[in-house]
């Protein structure tokens, strides 16, 4: 029997660095818990990527738009297209579960936008372009809309639309011909706490919110009622521990491969938690939130085997390795960190054999 065998693809910020290649491609050994590099992408500023739902293509945000590649057997990426989205570079990306729609979300400029996407994976023609309005709390940055995930419902309704200047999540029904939004619901959260990312269980029946300023993560059952969205707010626990270090902020957001078990982290405390995910229920439990070894966490994942667990911590410009014992709530650090200017984003793909 073939062992499974995985790459894991980082995004980086280009800007103020000499290497230009923004997309970073490992070798994943699953038994050391470890990444070796084997090929890069030159691009800019690669803020988020995200894999299609079939597996077969990659789109990365760039200063210029959006770019698209097509996954090689080895996991390597052939380029295909460049689009524009017609605004500020963006900071977050997904697709639609038909492959149709890709949706990018503008921090910068509170913008979401809707470009179809072509049967080779390429991207095409912008669909809706939506300005985000309204005015926060003014208090630092918290003062207009910065739009900073956009996520499908897993029934392929809605698009949810995480606006941590404002504190809610839009809800859009999408036209699925013509590729335009309309708001049909808002998830209100707490004043200044900053929705930051969500994402959906796999049988799609719970959301989970992770707020930046506040470090929690909210928890919410969805259904589609009469073809209308309906969210219900099920639970609400911390990212940190009773000790944390103070100016906090909550980043990542990543399931495990067998959707068991959450990962957050928080940069400030330094540190990284995970989560028990209630098969039944939804509902989360803390199993450990312990310190990662470097600065700015600003995504953190379990290996696929969840033996292992990757930090990228973007202040100090390194990976950290840790081997994990979920049973016992143990991390402990696993061979040495290793130096990545900038890291933003990480995904583990399992590579057809």
């Amino acid at each position: 029997m073939k062992k499974e065998k995985y790459v894991a693809y980082i995004s980086t910020y280009t800007i103020g660095n000499k290497d230009q290649c923004g997309i970073k491609i490992y070798d994943v050994d699953l038994e050391k818990g470890y990444l070796t590099e084997k090929d890069q992408v030159e691009i800019t500023n690669s803020s988020y990527i995200t894999i299609s739902h079939n597996q077969k293509y990659l789109y990365s945000i760039t200063d210029f738009g959006v770019e698209s590649y097509k996954i090689q057997k080895d996991g390597s990426l052939k380029h295909i297209n460049n689009a524009s989205i017609n605004g500020m570079r963006g900071c977050y990306l997904s697709t639609d579960y038909e492959e149709k729609f890709l949706f990018v979300a503008g921090y910068h400029d509170g913008k979401i936008t809707v470009l179809r996407l072509n049967a080779d994976g390429s991207v095409g023609e912008i669909t809706d372009e939506i300005y985000c309005k309204g005015m926060g709390s003014v208090a630092e940055r918290n003062f207009r809309p910065h739009v900073n995930c956009v996520k499908m419902t897993r029934d392929n309704k809605y698009l949810c639309a995480a606006d941590l200047g404002m504190d809610h999540v839009n809800v859009y029904r999408l036209d699925h011909v013509l590729g335009k939004l309309k708001l049909e619901d808002i998830i209100r959260s707490e004043q200044e706490s900053a929705p930051r990312h969500l994402k959906f269980s796999k049988d799609g029946k719970i959301l989970y919110i992770v707020h930046e300023l506040k470090n929690y993560i909210d928890v919410y059952t969805y259904t589609n009622e009469n073809d209308n969205p309906e969210f219900e707010k099920i639970q609400t626990i911390s990212t940190l521990n009773d000790y944390h270090a103070s100016s906090s902020a909550a980043s990542a957001l990543n399931f495990s491969a067998d959707f068991q078990y959450l990962v957050s982290s928080n940069a400030g405390d330094n540190s990284v938690v995970v989560y028990k995910i209630d098969e039944q229920t939804g509902l989360l439990e803390k199993l450990f939130c312990l310190p990662i070894s470097g600065d700015y966490p600003k995504d953190a994942a379990l290996f696929p085997d969840n033996k292992h667990l990757l930090s990228l911590n973007h202040e100090s410009n390194t990976m950290t390795f840790f081997s994990v014992d979920l049973e016992k709530g143990l991390l402990v650090m696993n061979g040495k960190e290793k130096k990545v200017a900038s890291p933003n984003c990480a995904i583990f793909h399992k590579l057809n054999q």
